[in-house]
């Protein structure tokens, strides 16, 4: 090949390759004529964007399926379609780093995409609910066919949550490192590494042998695998001080508010005999990831009163939604747990951005998910902030009052909304 001729095939390929990527480096700006039209544009919302730190009124421009501009105005002539967020909030759409979402392969999930209108949801984390065993279906099956993104926790045990509610690690056979590893190994691209649930009802009397054999196969196969570890109810309080002791920085705390108590009833997890433990203050400090996980029996406000103030804020809110916690008192829909963290004294721009940019950080997808940034795909909450009186209940009966509650109205993903306006043809992936 001659020098000449193999320029232009490195030419060649590296358009070629910058094509196949999706986008040019250029701004996506540049691709668009004068005369152009955006596919959808989102008009007149209240844009709050933490990844830019933007908030204002705001046109948002989609075309492509992704973000092609944000713009005081954008003329409505240059719009396909249109959706109008007059008088509303418009933020990035939001991410749950725990989420419950294989239906029918594990017990407790419900379809990502029956979440979406009571939740605001473009991107959903499945918390453990697949093992080794029943993993491909969960990716072949569920989320192949879910307009939601969907990414995972495999569950250390290999049947997951399917046998839910039969404790899966009372038998520790069914914590199979190497199995877990390769599950790992072979799904960079959608798993974030592994879970393990830790409460005495789930582990029995194995102390801590299935949250180390979680570490072994996060450390094991081959990349950066991340641990969630679920606590609430932990058998004893120096094993809570134990597993916080373990957990590495990037490691994600969930339940990290949970007032569940032991089978004994005692109160075993981060905040015991009303003060918040050393190792837990230690673990946020070398970078242990604290999620709320509010589901049905694990968010209590007098632990978080206790814990956030002596240095243990929330880094994410999650929802822990699936089909028990999804009919408790507490509603953990995504938007009520943000309400909340506001009702507790967090900024609603704290709020948003622990529901967008943060756990899209954790689970390796920022920059392009949790944000309005140009060349992002189109992924767009549109939410209700109703002011006025409201009442909070946690997962133990505490009542808080707040000031303040955010409501889904309508979501967007890769640019195509959930209901109307329609496009044509309704997607094309």
């Amino acid at each position: 090949m001659s020098a000449l001729s193999r320029r232009n095939f490195l030419a060649l390929t590296g358009s070629a390759a910058a094509a196949l990527s999706g986008r040019l480096a250029t701004p996506a700006a540049a691709a668009m004529g004068p005369a152009d039209k955006f596919d959808l544009v989102i008009k007149g919302g209240d844009v709050l964007d933490p990844s830019q730190s933007l908030r204002g009124k705001r046109d948002i421009g989609i075309r492509w399926g992704a973000i092609e501009a944000i713009e005081p105005e954008i003329p409505a002539a240059r719009a396909l379609k249109t959706i109008d967020a007059s008088g509303k909030l418009v933020t990035p759409g939001l991410v749950d780093l725990h989420c419950h979402v294989y239906p029918y392969g594990s017990a407790i999930g419900i379809p990502a995409d029956e979440l979406v209108q009571f939740q605001g949801t473009t991107t959903v984390v499945s918390a453990g609910d697949a093992g080794v065993n029943n993993l491909a279906a969960l990716r072949r099956y569920i989320v192949a066919q879910s307009r939601a993104r969907i990414y995972a926790f495999v569950h250390i045990a290999n049947n997951g949550l399917s046998a839910f509610p039969v404790a899966e690690l009372y038998n520790i056979d069914n914590a199979q490192v190497e199995a877990c590893a390769m599950a790992l190994a072979e799904n960079p691209d959608f798993l974030i590494g592994v879970k393990v649930r830790m409460s005495e009802n789930v582990i029995f009397k194995h102390g801590l042998e299935p949250l180390k054999r979680g570490i072994q196969a996060c450390e094991m196969c081959g990349w950066p695998a991340k641990m969630m570890v679920h606590i609430g109810g932990v058998e004893t309080g120096p094993l809570m001080s134990d597993i916080l002791n373990l957990l590495r920085p990037g490691d994600v705390l969930t339940h990290a508010y949970s007032g569940a108590p032991n089978i004994a009833g005692a109160f075993t997890n981060i905040v015991q005999d009303g003060k918040l433990l050393p190792a837990a203050l230690a673990a946020k400090q070398r970078g242990v990831i604290f999620d709320v996980g509010h589901g049905g029996g694990s968010f209590d406000f007098t632990v978080a009163e206790v814990a956030i103030p002596g240095g243990c804020s929330p880094d994410t809110i999650s929802s822990d939604i699936h089909v028990f916690s999804g009919n408790s008192p507490g509603m953990p829909y995504l938007p009520n747990v943000m309400s909340k963290f506001m009702a507790m004294g967090f900024s609603l721009e704290q709020v948003v951005t622990m529901a967008t940019t943060a756990p899209a950080k954790i689970i390796n997808r920022a920059p392009k998910l949790g944000t309005l940034q140009i060349g992002a795909p189109g992924d767009v909450a549109i939410l209700d902030l109703v002011e006025g009186p409201v009442t909070f209940v946690d997962t133990r009966n505490n009542k808080r009052d707040g000031k303040a509650l955010l409501k889904p109205v309508q979501t967007v993903i890769n640019g195509v909304p959930f209901g109307r306006p329609y496009q044509a043809p309704f997607a094309v992936r």
